[in-house]
């Protein structure tokens, strides 16, 4: 096997990306029962096992070089190039998973500020980004996920335990939903209905680009 990525063996700088990845989940989706724990532990598993194989040793790879006859002169210890078989496959997929991990950043940073200002006032938070969705941040930890985990460097179990995460933290969304339903009463009822959860409406997002390409100065 031809290894191209340099990182791979380097065990010191998986360790940190793991320690710098977890921080920022912990940071701002801080578990707070049993529930929260068991989602933020799958979590965890995914980071452990996707930078343990970015860096470390791609067993993805090797599987698929031992299973489905990969053993070819061009293969990488990067899943998309080995399946290509084109080295830019790799940087392609990396510039776009960077890409969509820097959205899902941006959003899950913005809620927890916007839901932050808003616990300390008491009130209901319904402005910025939760004008487009309810639940920013978990949002923003799937396509952070889906970013890095599917499209910058797919392994068998980050792609494995991605529709699991999703799962478990939907389900924790709608739980938090029941109680800002019984704390907020109509209020979130009527913000619950105009204001989808995960996906935003393409007409509200549209108009915020517009008016953010426009007015921005």
């Amino acid at each position: 096997m031809r290894q191209y990525v340099g990182q791979v063996g380097a065990w010191e700088l998986t360790v940190l990306a793991i320690i710098i990845a977890s921080w920022v989940i912990y940071r701002y989706f801080a578990p707070s029962n049993w529930r929260e724990w068991a989602s933020a532990g799958i979590v965890q598993a995914f980071i452990i096992s996707l930078y343990a194989e970015m860096y470390g040793f791609p067993l993805t790879v090797y599987l698929a070089v031992r299973f489905f006859g990969m053993d070819r002169g061009d293969l990488t210890t990067n899943l998309w190039s080995s399946l290509l078989g084109f080295d830019e496959a790799m940087v392609l997929a990396m510039l776009l998973g960077y890409a969509l991990a820097l959205v899902g950043i941006c959003l899950i940073v913005g809620g927890w500020r916007e839901l932050y200002r808003n616990r300390k006032k008491g009130t209901l938070a319904t402005g910025r980004l939760y004008k487009f969705v309810r639940h920013p941040q978990y949002l923003g930890l799937f396509i952070v996920l889906f970013g890095e985990g599917v499209v910058h460097w797919p392994t068998l179990l980050s792609v494995s335990l991605l529709p699991f995460i999703m799962f478990f933290y939907i389900a924790l969304a709608k739980r938090e939903e029941e109680t800002l339903e019984r704390l907020f009463g109509k209020q979130y009822a009527l913000y619950k209905q105009d204001v989808p959860a995960f996906v935003p409406r393409w007409d509200q997002l549209r108009d915020a680009v517009m008016i953010w390409i426009l007015f921005r100065d």
